[in-house]
């Protein structure tokens, strides 16, 4: 059994380690809020360009757009997979997850060639370990995503999907739904699917449909990969809050578990102690 002083050290211990999970709960709180506000503050913008997107595709459905590669539709022989993951961990099973469900991805289509590109260090670590074919990792842009960073990822593999380096391009992140539900999804980007919206009013364009979609179709990739980043941000601080309120709670546990034990192991020193003492006393009569 053991004794008075190992078990008040270890009760500090736990003490130290839940003060410092409390704490990060309370930091991971305050980064969600601030995650969720940037996400919501993006919608307008894709809301606005998913609509004009939809209104330009609908005017160009009976002209020819096999000038858009980006329409281009091809066997998937060689896929591009963008993988969003975090930098840091303590954040429960959000990226192990992740990574299991990339990995189902990449056993679904095992007949394809699938090159990775990772954003967040900890999927760049796991794909290095697994030697999977990489053309990319970018690190420390997870917890403050950047839209020019986004656009600079975007603009390569729309650059590759052009020249036919790749026949496809998924995106696989966790998206941010409540704090308790994450949700995994893989995206395809790439070819754009474009929305068929029945048009209620004429629009006349200063420049032709086809030249629209060139310039909009681009930000429509940019927008979905900034997005992307988004969404995994605040699922992340969601995660790491929900994971440190659990550790805090299992750590009162231990603590409550570990007093009771204390107080047993003094008294019973107590009992033994006046044991000695009264058969001390009736020796000496």
């Amino acid at each position: 059994m053991p004794s008075l002083i190992d078990i008040r050290r270890r009760i500090r211990s736990v003490k130290n380690t839940q003060q410092i999970t409390k704490a990060m709960k309370m930091v991971s709180a305050a980064k969600l809020r601030r995650a969720q506000d940037r996400a919501i503050a993006s919608r307008p913008y894709a809301k606005m360009l998913n609509h004009v997107l939809s209104n330009v595709a609908a005017a160009a459905a009976s002209l020819d757009t096999s000038d858009l590669p980006l329409l281009a539709v091809r066997q998937e022989n060689k896929v591009q997979l963008i993988v969003v993951t975090s930098d840091r961990g303590l954040a429960g099973a959000f990226n192990s997850n992740l990574l299991k469900h990339t990995q189902r991805f990449i056993g679904e289509r095992s007949g394809a060639s699938i090159e990775i590109e990772a954003i967040g260090r900890k999927g760049r670590d796991y794909f290095r370990r697994t030697r999977a074919k990489m053309t990319g990792e970018h690190v420390g842009v997870i917890d403050k995503p950047s839209y020019d960073e986004a656009a600079g990822i975007a603009r390569r593999m729309i650059e590759r999907y052009s020249k036919g380096e790749i026949d496809a391009l998924y995106l696989t992140l966790n998206e941010f739904k409540s704090v308790m539900a994450p949700n995994i999804v893989t995206r395809r980007i790439l070819p754009i699917e474009l929305p068929a919206t029945k048009q209620d009013h004429d629009y006349i364009f200063e420049e032709s449909p086809q030249e629209l979609l060139s310039k909009l179709l681009p930000r429509y990739v940019e927008l979905q990969v900034y997005r992307a980043m988004l969404e995994s941000n605040s699922a992340e601080q969601a995660a790491r809050m929900t994971a440190m309120d659990a550790a805090s709670s299992n750590a009162a546990e231990v603590i409550d578990t570990l007093t009771l034990n204390m107080n047993r192991v003094r008294q019973a020193a107590i009992t033994r102690e006046i044991i000695e003492i009264v058969s001390g006393a009736a020796a000496a009569q």
